[in-house]
């Protein structure tokens, strides 16, 4: 079976999500037998960290092609959906999976070509701020109708992304949720000698600096914390200057707020492996990686309490209210003053999170759904 994968910047990546998921679980279906080829965007590179890893076009045995586009912001990846999908069109496929809502806007392409069409949905992008309510909201919103309309099968993460696309649209579709694989613990060397962290001296956010994530409330909590712990944020812009402008001015009197930029290989697990606790304040998930990792490498969360939340740590994770700066700051300051809990927390968290999430399960049970397309 051949599968063309659509809808990413990148692989290998972990710039985002999707690039994340498709880099873990695409070797994984080739393992299975299911021979991949991802669309990358002409516009972007890997970082560092993969350098080296693609050989004669490969990444672990999963082909590498490119889906030409501009490197303009707005267009590079509505320009890349296209291409990709009519390359993909032209191709030997027997499923063309799209990943993302947007980009399913392209899909009536593939499946003009008698293609069979699956299309992952991540999260309903088009609620996400850094879009407002123009063009890209409505062009987003235009792909999750396409979507419904052509796809032979809708893949989605949650129970509740689940219930939208049912009372929505009546739209049957497959809940398949993301894995985690078991991560590497590390010691702080490189996060000391750059930034000067040490076990357990840090509060850490790990994620893309856009207005869901809810890190505004994170900075306005901790600014009113009593602690000497300080607060890492981790991450990089994601076409939301404004808003880690808006971050940065948040966090400019306050000298105990370290942003780091954008972290991956070694620094990313030491940065894991030795806070004193993560926290994950988002309005806005499809299915949180960085709620899985944070879990998988043993860590106490404090959350928001999101159904994509709560439905994946259960009672393994501490939660506030959604948007609730005094409600943060009081669990901030609770577990800041109360090491046992933070070690409760913490307590066979990761055998659950890697016992309920596994990739090669993940992979197994995409696999099988390729096959049953009739």
């Amino acid at each position: 079976m051949k599968v063309a994968m659509l809808g990413h910047k990148v692989i290998p990546s972990r710039r985002g999500g999707i690039e994340n998921v498709l880099t873990t679980m695409c070797p994984i279906l080739n393992e299975l037998g299911v021979e991949v080829t991802c669309y990358n965007r002409s516009s972007d590179k890997v970082e560092n960290e993969y350098i080296g890893t693609v050989k004669d076009k490969k990444y672990r045995g999963v082909r590498i092609k490119s889906a030409p586009t501009l490197d303009v912001k707005g267009i590079a990846a509505m320009m890349a959906s296209f291409t990709g999908a009519i390359r993909a069109a032209f191709g030997r496929y027997d499923v063309v999976h799209f990943h993302a809502e947007g980009p399913c806007a392209a899909m009536w392409i593939p499946k003009l070509f008698g293609k069979k069409c699956v299309a992952t949905v991540h999260g309903l992008d088009w609620q996400r701020e850094k879009w407002g309510k123009g063009f890209a909201s409505k062009y987003i919103k235009f792909g999750e109708k396409c979507l419904v309309k052509y796809a032979d099968e809708v893949i989605v993460l949650s129970g509740s992304a689940q219930e939208y696309f049912k009372d929505t649209y009546n739209r049957e579709t497959v809940l398949i949720p993301n894995g985690i694989a078991r991560p590497t613990n590390r010691e702080a060397n490189i996060i000391t000698e750059k930034f000067g962290l040490l076990k357990d001296e840090y509060i850490c956010i790990i994620s893309r600096l856009t207005a869901e994530k809810g890190i505004h409330y994170l900075i306005d909590a901790y600014n009113g914390l009593k602690t000497d712990k300080k607060l890492v944020i981790a991450g990089d812009t994601s076409d939301t200057d404004d808003y880690v402008a808006l971050l940065r001015e948040k966090a400019q009197e306050n000298p105990n707020i370290i942003f780091t930029g954008f972290v991956s290989g070694d620094t990313l697990d030491e940065l894991y492996s030795n806070a004193y606790m993560i926290c994950l304040p988002s309005d806005l998930e499809g299915m949180s990686l960085s709620l899985l990792e944070s879990l998988a490498y043993g860590n106490a969360v404090l959350c928001s309490d999101i159904p994509e939340n709560t439905w994946v740590a259960e009672e393994w994770a501490r939660y506030f209210k959604r948007g609730d700066v005094e409600d943060l700051r009081q669990n901030l300051q609770e577990l800041c003053d109360n090491e046992s809990a933070v070690l409760k927390l913490r307590n066979g968290v990761a055998d659950f999170i890697l016992e309920k999430y596994n990739w090669r399960d993940v992979a197994q049970t995409t696999k099988s759904l390729y096959e049953s397309i009739k």
